[in-house]
């Protein structure tokens, strides 16, 4: 869930189950597919596709599974034909939400997102009506416990990192997409763990959720996200970290 890396912190901390990591996996070759298919095999001269391996191997995901995803975008091998959509809408608190899918059958995931939307107090709206509040940044997370927030900053700054923000849990480095590849890598270079690293779109402005708004949120971004065709979930909302510790209570 890119723009509110807080809770998506949080989530990374829980057991992940198979079947989880296994969607996750699935996502994963839709991209490196499209990716390849889009601007060619060779991840030295694709920056999407040398972005989607660097999340597969993040992953966990077999060499073998990222060759065939990347042989099915280059029609080395038959494979299903991905076609990007975005849908965008309100959800509740009216917090902006924009998904990012990866269909087969343009027909079929229309539908069921408007029902996902409807069924969590959500709406989905037309083209271009929450799009203009977001631009494209790098974004790149690291623990607190892994990196001293001045050598952070630093590294982050010196490479063409735009800000550094903190919470409670992580420290949060955005810059523009020209930078990312620099910035990440400064980081890793510095052997401070990088725990997500992603191109996102991110809000100017937040909307700021108490408890009760937070809850019903994220229930609508969870399954949002559980759908099979959904690549990415961006939202403008922030949860206070008080409010976050009372989530995680909760489980």
């Amino acid at each position: 869930m890119s723009g509110h890396s807080k809770w998506s912190s949080i989530k990374h901390k829980k057991a992940i189950t198979d079947a989880r990591r296994g969607k996750a996996w699935s996502r994963i070759s839709r991209d490196i597919t499209v990716a390849a298919k889009v601007g060619g095999g060779d991840p030295d001269s694709n920056p999407r596709l040398r972005l989607a391996i660097d999340k597969a191997r993040g992953a966990n995901m077999p060499k073998d599974n990222i060759e065939k995803a990347i042989k099915k975008g280059t029609g080395e091998i038959e494979g299903v034909s991905y076609e990007e959509v975005l849908y965008e809408g309100y959800g509740p608190a009216g917090v902006a939400v924009m998904v990012q899918a990866l269909t087969d059958n343009r027909a079929r995931t229309a539908p069921e997102m408007k029902k996902l939307f409807e069924r969590k107090n959500g709406n989905l709206g037309a083209t271009n009506c929450v799009s203009w509040m977001f631009r494209q940044k790098g974004v790149i997370v690291v623990a607190r416990e892994d990196a001293e927030e001045d050598q952070l900053i630093e590294i982050a700054l010196e490479n063409g990192a735009e800000d550094v923000t903190a919470s409670e849990q992580i420290y949060e480095v955005t810059c523009e997409p020209s930078a990312f590849e620099t910035v990440r890598d400064a980081i890793r270079q510095a052997e401070i763990p990088v725990q997500a690293a992603d191109l996102s779109m991110v809000a100017e402005n937040n909307v700021v959720l108490g408890l009760d708004a937070a809850r019903k949120v994220l229930n609508l971004i969870e399954a949002i996200e559980d759908h099979d065709d959904v690549q990415t979930v961006s939202s403008n909302f922030d949860i206070p970290d008080d409010v976050l510790k009372q989530l995680a209570a909760e489980g």
